[in-house]
């Protein structure tokens, strides 16, 4: 069945109706849900799950991303988004358990793909282990688990490498380096992470 994208112009006005494969052809400006698993550990720390891509994934397979991202059909609503994290990570999550965290506006070109995106971004707060999480085993290839204070140092390059729970990836525990994630021109992965420790901290009105 043919996916169907709504497309927008420059100004976020909705401007008509294509087929995905076309969208990122054209590089029309189209609209995805980002959802951000963040929580605590046993211990108590702020911790955040992240997945890492199926390795038929037409971009960027293998490496490690979004929790649970997706386009939206055409005619669906922002709310319609949440469908993504049960249907990719396995757990029921209503819109309304959601922190959104803004709008993040990402261009790029892969190979023969243009890509524009406006991209709902949200925090979902669980503090449920790997192995309550159900994925797709179609879209993701594993699950990882770190702390945000260690991602946030390897993201802003002071330290080499973490270690990370795993869930799916042959090891209880894997080791991650800052080129393992999908790489973004914004340091997107760096916001996220600062914004995921000021919303665990409390903290309210926060923009990645």
């Amino acid at each position: 069945m043919t996916e169907m994208l709504d497309i927008y112009d420059d100004n976020l006005v909705h401007v008509g109706v294509k087929e995905r494969e076309a969208v990122h052809r054209d590089g029309d400006w189209h609209r995805v849900f980002h959802c951000w698993v963040i929580g605590r550990d046993a211990q108590g720390q702020p911790r955040i799950v992240v997945q890492r891509r199926a390795a038929e994934k037409d971009t960027f397979p293998n490496r490690f991303d979004v929790s649970a991202a997706g386009h939206y059909h055409a005619g669906e609503s922002i709310r319609d988004g949440v469908r993504e994290v049960e249907e990719e990570l396995g757990i029921p999550v209503s819109f309304e358990q959601l922190i959104p965290v803004g709008l993040k506006i990402h261009t790029a070109r892969y190979s023969s793909k243009i890509d524009r995106e406006f991209s709902d971004v949200f925090f979902y707060v669980t503090d449920c282990t790997l192995s309550r999480f159900d994925y797709q085993r179609e879209e993701v290839a594993g699950l990882v688990a770190f702390a945000i204070d260690e991602g946030i140092a390897l993201m802003a390059g002071e330290r080499d490498s973490l270690q990370a729970e795993a869930a799916g990836l042959g090891a209880d525990v894997v080791t991650l380096r800052a080129g393992d994630f999908v790489p973004r021109p914004d340091q997107y992965v760096l916001k996220v992470l600062l914004t995921a420790k000021h919303c665990l901290n409390g903290e309210k009105y926060l923009v990645v």
